[in-house]
């Protein structure tokens, strides 16, 4: 299977996804959820949601356990906008990059200031 198709499948799940995710999800645990990436399966049969959750630890955890309880909704509206012979089994991962980057710049703006005082 090309991999231009599966390029093509892993935007418009993530399009489609995080359109569900925004509109379609009424669960209250559910606070700011970002898609950052889809890695899909060559077989299409599964594919990795990796998320990023902003907030505290507190709602960090009770987005995460609303997300998770969400996945059976999830795939089946993603079988009503989708058009593919196969829907793959979605699965979330949580991807820490854009704490990690805030995190690093606070680290340098702390350096810095800390020159500036010298």
């Amino acid at each position: 299977m090309g991999s231009v198709r599966i390029e093509k499948v892993q935007e418009l799940i993530k399009q489609e996804a995080s359109e569900i995710i925004m509109r379609e999800l009424k669960d209250p645990r559910i606070g700011f959820v970002t898609i950052t990436e889809v890695d899909v399966s060559s077989d299409l049969h599964n594919a990795k949601l990796y998320v990023s959750i902003l907030g505290s630890d507190k709602q960090i955890e009770a987005t995460w356990k609303g997300l998770n309880s969400s996945l059976g909704f999830i795939r089946r509206e993603l079988a009503h906008r989708i058009r593919l012979k196969f829907i793959p089994e979605i699965k979330f991962f949580m991807d820490t990059s854009l704490q990690y980057s805030a995190h690093i710049q606070e680290l340098l703006i702390k350096v810095q200031k800390d020159e500036e005082q010298k």
